[in-house]
């Protein structure tokens, strides 16, 4: 699984980046046909509460991309949220 981390106008710091992949393969031992992950981190608006956006963007061959974007205060919390809607997304997925 190709996990790709992508933090706009900073730099990511290497514990956030360890917390990313490890979600990541978690995740992805609960649903092995994932075959990508791409995250993208925003802040929003620098100095205000709930201003860090993860956008998590699940790659499944054969079937459509999901997406889950969440806003928070940190951005730990805004990828376990997104997470959280992407796993939701893929239990409707699979009783299909």
């Amino acid at each position: 699984m190709d996990v790709r981390i992508q933090a706009i106008h900073f730099d990511a710091a290497e514990k956030l980046v360890a917390f990313i992949n490890k979600k990541a393969d978690r995740m992805a031992r609960h649903y092995p046909a994932i075959s990508g992950v791409d995250v993208t981190l925003k802040v929003v608006k620098p100095e205000t509460a709930m201003n860090k956006e993860a956008t998590i963007k699940v790659t499944v061959p054969q079937q459509d991309d999901l997406v889950a974007g969440k806003t928070a205060d940190t951005f730990e919390e805004a990828i376990d949220l997104a997470l959280e809607a992407l796993e939701r997304q893929l239990e409707k997925r699979k009783e299909k």
